[in-house]
């Protein structure tokens, strides 16, 4: 999302291809996997020696009740539920980053999800159109010389960018050809279980949301004076909350009615764990649970991004993001030198705003001092929240 708001304000307009694999994890060769870890990551001797016992001869049944299946060799595949298959499938994977690279594409990768970015003016989209076929191209040979496959058939392209920009874009540059399939552009696709749209508007993605958040609500309604008080809490925490609150650092920046139906759900929430009345006044009852209101939700997630940052435990990808002003030699005779502030880039929209580079260190930066030099994060954590929660309502 940091790098598509970025593209949309600089006046460009940008594609994403998002690749989809087959089976990806069950289609694993051994002894290409064995050789990878042995040449790309030098591991030998006892170590190599332990993963080659793990990969070999191994098997698998089906057991339903007293009965089990005879056991079935399985010569491909990493178990994805272990604790090392997710791990030796990254090692596996990692280096068809060279072929994004190679077509100067932005790329993401996690586990068998890949995306595939190109961004230009609008009078280029014929040329990023055919730099992701390239590229598309390039990946799936790759793909076969480690025995996995792409499937073209479930591989999506989205044009982004302002709705002025996307008319501007030149016509009949918007299918992409993936292999023998041609890949027509949507207006919205999911990854990682967000859905984003080609304005980045995030409405589609909320709209989802909260119609999963009431549907829970509604059944736990209907047993509601079953379950009493503190199981209400702790189910409504899990099934709603925890939807409100999955990835919600892409909210930032946008507007409050946006926001909206979202705060509504939260509302709905406490109302059935207090079992309000629709008009009853709800803001005491989030104040005694102690519920942040949705803004301040987002920012304390930005602002955690941003403590690990500042600790050293984000990842490197992260981190380039943001640059301290102490590392600034034109910021050094400022009071910000000492203050743990980041720099806050210029926007040339407003909407630039809501990228990650610029958020985060807006809103990091009106923590604080003694916050943001707090480097323990269950201490952190604590204060953070009391600090938002006594901001969004007020109290001292």
């Amino acid at each position: 999302m940091n790098d598509m708001i970025n593209t949309i304000d600089k006046g460009h307009v940008g594609a994403i291809m998002l690749l989809d694999m087959s089976a990806a994890f069950d289609t694993v060769d051994h002894s290409i996997m064995l050789d990878v870890m042995r040449r790309r990551f030098g591991i030998q001797d006892e170590a190599f020696n332990w993963l080659d016992d793990f990969l070999t001869d191994r098997s698998r049944a089906i057991r339903s009740g007293e009965n089990q299946s005879d056991d079935i060799a399985l010569r491909f595949g990493v178990p994805q539920g272990s604790v090392i298959g997710p791990k030796q499938f990254i090692e596996y994977v990692e280096d068809v980053d060279s072929q994004f690279e190679k077509h100067h594409l932005r790329h993401h990768m996690f586990a068998d999800d890949m995306q595939g970015l190109a961004s230009g003016p609008p009078s280029c989209a014929p040329a990023i159109a055919s730099s992701l076929a390239d590229c598309f191209t390039d990946v799936n040979a790759w793909w076969a010389a480690k025995r996995l496959q792409l499937n073209a058939g479930k591989t999506e392209v989205m044009w982004y960018g302002t709705a002025a920009g996307l008319r501007k874009r030149t016509a009949g540059s918007g299918s992409v050809c993936a292999g023998t399939e041609v890949v027509e552009p949507v207006f919205v696709v999911r990854d990682l279980g967000v859905w984003i749209d080609a304005e980045l508007s995030m409405r589609d993605h909320i709209s989802r949301t909260t119609r999963a958040c009431y549907s829970h609500l509604r059944r736990l309604r209907s047993i509601r004076t079953l379950l009493g008080h503190g199981v209400t809490v702790q189910l409504v925490c899990a099934l709603v909350l925890s939807r409100l609150d999955y990835c919600n650092a892409v909210y930032v920046g946008l507007p409050a009615v946006t926001l909206a139906p979202l705060q509504r759900v939260l509302h709905s929430a406490a109302r059935l764990v207090h079992e309000l009345k629709p008009s009853d006044h709800v803001t005491p009852v989030l104040k005694d649970l102690h519920w942040l209101p949705i803004k301040q939700r987002v920012d304390y997630k930005l602002c955690m991004l941003v403590h690990n940052v500042s600790t050293g435990r984000a990842p490197i990808y992260m981190s380039d993001m943001l640059t301290a002003c102490a590392d600034v030699p034109s910021l050094a005779r400022l009071r910000a030198l000492s203050s743990g502030d980041y720099v806050v880039p210029r926007t040339r929209l407003k909407f630039g705003e809501g990228a990650f580079a610029v958020a985060a260190p807006q809103i990091w930066n009106k923590l604080p001092c003694e916050l943001k030099a707090t480097k323990c994060t269950a201490t952190f954590k604590r204060s953070l929240k009391t600090f938002l929660f006594n901001s969004a309502y007020n109290t001292n």
